[in-house]
């Protein structure tokens, strides 16, 4: 036997929620001087309203609609009120009362869960009030946009791009543009990480996220720091260490696009990138004679720049279409030459490429060695920028950790080209 009938208990649920909500604003009116529309009875009679407008209205919308209208002129004239008194005015209870209204009407409509989470949801914005505008502050507007633009790229963008192949070469606009947003949201992670941990964190820190966000770009801010830091174990083994990151990088990006060629490099790569780490932090660890801790802030460049994710996707498309024509031209040989003129520049397109076209136009052996030897190929690439850029002794121990990097990247085709 039921206590309540079923329209009893929805009565409740409406009187609670509503209650909650009236409550804190009760509380805020105790707590100020100032005039305050409502408290812990007006609110829940506004959500009586809206249940029973819901209820009366049925299937149609309109009295729903103008009992909405109703409460919002009362609530008008609230704010009003307040305007004529006060120089400044909130309009966050008049906006609450709406809300319970609506509130009201869901639970009349059944709509149990979402009326519930609302209120709740409302009450937390409430109650966090101080938090909340304290946040805004604390949040320069460049990082408030930075975050718009990975929202366009991944939530706006990604839906309309088409999912579908086109072309000879089986070309996937939606599946180029995902391997984009997989780029910079890496990279974004590792921005915010660094953005979250400035000033806390030297050489080793920077090293473990910028190998997130790109090794060459870090092995090159740090070969320029290095002359002025007279710290070249730290450096060398700061760029090392992010060159280890870099194939824990590559890993979660292949497995997002392609888990077999992924799990088949899993190993190697696992091996590789805690060699480098360890190795790297073992170096770094290696007194010198003056150690100075780098400013990580060459790491807060902006990485969701719409222009670079725009020339980033036609990068990679035009990897791919060159990777496919010369899998058709050139054979096994082309993928190989290709694989290491890319290491020479950002080796994520042609990698990224290769999850595309493995086990289908490329078998996964050869996606497997193609992309061993574009990361070697980066790596030596990346010895010889902190040769260049570097002080005289950072740049010999970089040269000679990442050839020895480089060399131990290309042993694991001996056994993938059996």
């Amino acid at each position: 036997m039921q206590l309540l009938p079923p329209e009893g208990f929805k009565i409740l649920l409406t009187l609670f929620l509503c209650f909650l909500i009236g409550l804190e604003r009760e509380e805020h009116r105790a707590s100020g001087q100032r005039y305050s529309f409502g408290g812990v009875r007006t609110f829940p009679l506004i959500g009586l309203i809206g249940y029973a407008m819901a209820l009366l209205a049925g299937e149609q919308l309109l009295p729903l609609t103008f009992g909405f209208g109703v409460i919002g002129a009362f609530l008008w004239l609230s704010y009003k009120h307040k305007l004529e008194s006060y120089n400044e005015a909130g309009v966050t209870t008049e906006i609450s009362g709406l809300v319970t209204y609506v509130i009201g009407a869901l639970v009349s409509r059944d709509q149990l869960w979402i009326a519930t989470t609302i209120a709740v949801v409302s009450m937390l914005l409430l109650e966090l009030k101080e938090f909340l505008e304290n946040l805004t502050t604390k949040i320069p507007a460049v990082e408030i946009l930075t975050f718009t633009k990975f929202l366009l790229l991944t939530f706006v963008i990604l839906p309309i791009v088409p999912n579908k192949e086109y072309g000879p070469f089986a070309i996937n606009p939606f599946q180029s543009w995902l391997i984009v947003v997989a780029i910079s949201g890496v990279s974004y992670g590792s921005y915010l990480l660094e953005k979250l941990s400035k000033g806390k964190g030297g050489v080793r820190l920077a090293s473990l996220l910028g190998g997130l966000y790109s090794s060459t770009f870090t092995t090159v801010a740090m070969a320029k720091s290095a002359k002025q830091a007279s710290a070249p174990h730290t450096y060398a083994g700061g760029i090392l260490i992010a060159s280890g990151v870099m194939y824990f990088r590559f890993l979660v990006l292949i497995g997002i696009f392609n888990f077999q060629l992924m799990a088949r490099l899993f190993l190697p790569f696992l091996i590789l990138g805690a060699i480098g780490v360890a190795g790297g932090w073992a170096w770094s660890s290696l007194p010198d004679t003056r150690m100075a801790e780098m400013k990580s802030s060459y790491l807060t460049k902006n990485p969701l720049e719409l222009t670079s994710a725009f020339l980033l996707a036609l990068v990679f498309l035009a990897m791919l279409l060159v990777t496919n024509f010369a899998l058709v031209r050139l054979g096994s040989g082309g993928i190989y030459g290709m694989a290491v003129i890319s290491g020479l520049a950002p080796v994520d397109p042609f990698i990224m490429g290769l999850t595309q076209t493995a086990g289908k136009m490329t078998s996964m052996g050869l996606a497997m060695a193609g992309i061993v030897i574009a990361a070697a190929s980066n790596n030596f690439a990346k010895a010889f920028i902190a040769l260049a850029l570097a002080d005289p002794k950072t740049g010999r121990q970089s040269l000679v950790l990442m050839l020895g990097l480089t060399a131990l990247g290309l042993v694991p085709l001996l056994w993938i080209m059996r």
